[in-house]
């Protein structure tokens, strides 16, 4: 059963290594990525999950790890075998930093622009332990501003605030049916992670949702968010 998830973004920046200089916007999303995941892991799981995106799909216990070489750093994350994706290199390496000692599962998810699929996803890794917490790892729309990586497109803003609104009240509906190919268009990182989320979250469960950070330095959407899950109501 899922009880508690982080909704976080996976900029290679997150790592301190890779950047020498901190400014303050940088300093800010990473002291509230670091405070959600030690909210989480105090709830005390039994198993943690880290859905990402990438292609191709895949699926890997806690001997997998990462690599940040590709961004000029030589430094790694997780277990000993080289095989996650950025996004979850991001959440290897948090985890690292936060001290968590017990199981771990990393899975990539595709954007094939099925959203019951990556629901199905979901709910299996929730019913995969008693206690479960996920790190839902995605960047919002890299267009929200002209020095943005995609540059800009006047729908980035409006699709980024929806998908704020639909994580800080665990709207999973909402979440279910956000389109994939308008992700595709505004170069949006997020979308199969949480609609994975939305899928792991049981029917009539409550949660308690509180949006930590919420902006666009550098003109790509990152968020941070924590979820607390309570029992379903009956």
């Amino acid at each position: 059963m899922l009880v508690a998830a982080s909704v976080l973004p996976h900029p290679p920046l997150l790592v301190p290594e890779v950047s020498v200089a901190t400014p303050d916007w940088l300093a800010e999303l990473r002291a509230a990525v670091a405070d959600s995941v030690q909210i989480l892991l105090g709830t005390e799981p039994d198993l943690v999950v880290s859905i990402g995106s990438a292609s191709p799909a895949g699926d890997w216990d806690e001997q997998a790890g990462g690599t940040m070489a590709a961004y000029g750093v030589d430094t790694t994350a997780g277990g000993p075998t080289i095989a996650l994706p950025l996004s979850l290199t991001i959440a290897a390496r948090l985890l690292d930093d936060a001290g968590w000692p017990g199981p771990r599962r990393y899975v990539a998810l595709t954007n094939d622009r099925d959203a019951g699929r990556h629901a199905d996803a979901g709910a299996r890794i929730a019913a995969s332990a008693a206690r479960v917490a996920v790190l839902a790892m995605g960047d919002g729309s890299a267009r929200r501003t002209t020095e943005a990586p995609g540059y800009f497109d006047e729908r980035s803003t409006p699709f980024d605030a929806a998908v704020v609104a639909a994580l800080a009240t665990a709207d999973a509906r909402a979440l279910l049916a956000m389109s994939p190919a308008e992700a595709d268009d505004l170069w949006v990182a997020g979308l199969p992670a949480w609609q994975a989320l939305a899928g792991a979250l049981e029917p009539e469960t409550t949660v308690d949702a509180a949006v930590r950070y919420d902006a666009a330095p550098r003109g790509v959407g990152y968020f941070v968010v924590d979820w607390t899950v309570g029992s379903p109501t009956l």
